[in-house]
């Protein structure tokens, strides 16, 4: 322990050297005049030059003579005499470049270049050149010092290697870890296709509050603000579905939302308190059509993304050309269960000998319906490894949903399932005024019962269900697992570029 501590002393040190160091050199070069010049500009990236110039031969390179003007960050140097070759990295990749005492002057490459550090942003102007070894490179006629890093880098081969670390300082992850800067980069494209696909079949985006006067659309504990000029207390959204169905009702008929949404519970592997939703709402249409729309978008996105129609995550591998599983809720406990049959599923005194014989808890004054729901989510959801639509939940864990007409004690629902993990919730929307005004004093009811707080009755939802909702569909995708899906993560927060932490009380 003591030799941990020892060593950990003796980084500490070192790192406050080399900040030192820094500071001192950035004096030195405030007196020459360096004033973090913001006149750079670049003509280029480090893609675009692989991409338009890798297979043209060194002949061809030196002939074209094309000046290049290009600015990052200096990873690495080798400085050998009067020459030296240094790696720049931008937002695309890097390039190489090689400086020499014969373009840049001696003095510039002695008193300047050679006392710069790795981390420091430049400015690069120059040709393209191949060295010996077939390395496409810029020969450099001037370069520029544009910010000084005071701080030294992560190891280049290493990175960062504290878990921790790398959630609080991403910026120093994604200097370090081009594998995870690919990951936001794909991030981003899948919402870009999101977008793209749902303008193509006539959907409008649309923004609703993040701050709402009754917590709703989603039964989950809520983040509370106060609004000091109203006086009055908020809610951060739980999710945006009432206020995008009133929509509905004002006379849109295709509208999706991107959304932050924010859930005041714990965190896990697939959890974040603060996450993306992408919400959509269909009239005339029901929870089926919204299934095939899944389909289609996860196919568009697979060819996009990974120019096929498979995705691999963990050890599986999944076809997303094929239709995707259908099963309802009891058919899908009785497939991954062997030991329960139907008649279990149905009969309220077996199914509380069944949770008290798996140890699942369960209140006093649940019905069947909640304890099937619950039997599911421990028992079945994790074995569900195929893409899968789970169907007909049952009303009580489905407030807002459309009951079926042919079991009126189940919903027009469906959830999907891939590698044991919920990616979207949709189902034909409750356009029954009256019916919704029943469930939701039920669900008031039941929760000054258990003396929950989150007492959600919303009268104004209510109130514009009465001028009439056309029927409709709504879907929910959570887009956070929908990134760890195709970039093949293991937890959300390496899929959210600032996940919440703990604060950390440490002295920097």
């Amino acid at each position: 322990m003591l030799r941990k501590e020892s060593s950990l002393h003796t980084i500490k040190n070192s790192l406050n050297n080399e900040i030192q160091i820094r500071q001192k050199k950035l004096i030195n070069i405030k007196k020459k005049g360096f004033n973090y010049p913001n006149n750079f500009k670049t003509n280029c990236n480090s893609q675009d030059i692989l991409t338009k110039y890798t297979k043209l031969t060194n002949e061809v390179l030196i002939k074209l003579k094309t000046e290049i003007k290009i600015a990052g960050r200096m990873i690495t140097r080798r400085i050998m005499g009067k020459a030296s070759f240094a790696t720049l990295q931008d937002m695309y990749g890097t390039i190489q470049l090689y400086i020499t005492i014969k373009k840049c002057t001696q003095n510039f490459y002695k008193n300047e270049f050679k006392k710069w550090d790795l981390g420091d942003i430049i400015g690069v102007i120059g040709t393209l050149f191949k060295t010996k070894t077939g390395e496409l490179s810029i020969y450099c006629t001037k370069i520029q010092l544009l910010t000084k890093s005071l701080r030294p880098l992560p190891d280049k081969y290493h990175g960062l290697l504290n878990q921790e670390t790398r959630y609080r300082r991403r910026y120093l992850d994604l200097i370090s870890n081009t594998k995870l800067f690919q990951i936001f980069k794909t991030r981003s494209n899948i919402i870009t296709i999101i977008r793209n696909f749902l303008i193509q079949k006539k959907f409008f985006e649309v923004e609703t509050p993040m701050m709402h006067n009754i917590p709703g659309g989603a039964n989950a504990k809520p983040f509370e603000t106060y609004h000091n000029a109203l006086n009055t207390k908020l809610y951060l959204r739980i999710a945006p579905e009432l206020y995008l169905k009133q929509l509905i009702i004002g006379g849109f008929e295709r509208i999706f939302e991107i959304n932050r949404c924010f859930r005041n519970e714990g965190t896990s592997l697939y959890h974040n308190p603060e996450f993306t939703m992408m919400e959509i709402y269909m009239a005339y249409s029901n929870y089926k059509d919204m299934m095939f729309i899944i389909e289609d978008l996860f196919k568009n996105i697979s060819q996009i993304i990974n120019k096929s129609h498979c995705i691999k995550y963990a050890n599986n591998i999944f076809n997303i050309h094929k239709k995707f599983h259908r099963l309802t809720m009891k058919e899908s406990i009785i497939k991954y269960n062997s030991y329960l049959s139907l008649n279990d599923l149905n009969n309220l005194e077996k199914i509380k000998n069944i949770c008290h014989f798996l140890k699942i808890e369960v209140e006093k004054e649940w019905n069947i319906g909640q304890i099937q729901t619950k039997i599911f989510e421990k028992t079945t959801e994790k074995k569900i490894i195929q893409p899968t639509f789970i169907t007909k939940y049952p009303v009580e864990v489905s407030p807002l949903a459309k009951s079926n007409n042919e079991y009126p004690h189940l919903t027009d629902r469906f959830e999907l399932f891939i590698n044991g993990l919920e990616i979207a919730n949709g189902f034909s929307e409750l356009n029954d005024s009256e019916e919704q005004k029943k469930r939701f004093l039920k669900q008031q009811t039941q929760q000054k019962t258990n003396m929950q707080q989150n007492l959600s009755y919303d009268q104004e939802y209510i109130t514009a269900l009465e001028y009439g909702l056309p029927p409709t569909a709504g879907l929910g995708i959570g887009i956070d697992r929908l990134v760890m899906l195709f970039t093949n993560s293991k937890s959300i927060r390496d899929v959210i570029l600032f996940p919440t932490l703990k604060p950390n009380l440490q002295k920097k």
